[in-house]
C-alpha cells in the first residue's frame, strides 16, 4: 500500500503532462487541415 503514495502523484503528473501537450497542439493549430495531409501523399511533388 505504501507504493500508492508514490504512484498516484506520478499518474496525476503524467495525465497533466498529456493534457498540457494536447492543449499545446490545439493552440498551435496542429489539427486544422486533416484532409490536406491525407491527400498530399497521393500526389507526386513537382521537381524544381
Amino acid at each position: 500500500m505504501s507504493v500508492l503514495i508514490f504512484l498516484i502523484p506520478v499518474a496525476l503528473f503524467t495525465a497533466l503532462l498529456g493534457l498540457a501537450a494536447f492543449l499545446w497542439s490545439l493552440k498551435n493549430k496542429q489539427y486544422e487541415d486533416l484532409d490536406g495531409a491525407a491527400s498530399r501523399i497521393l500526389f507526386d511533388e513537382e521537381e524544381k
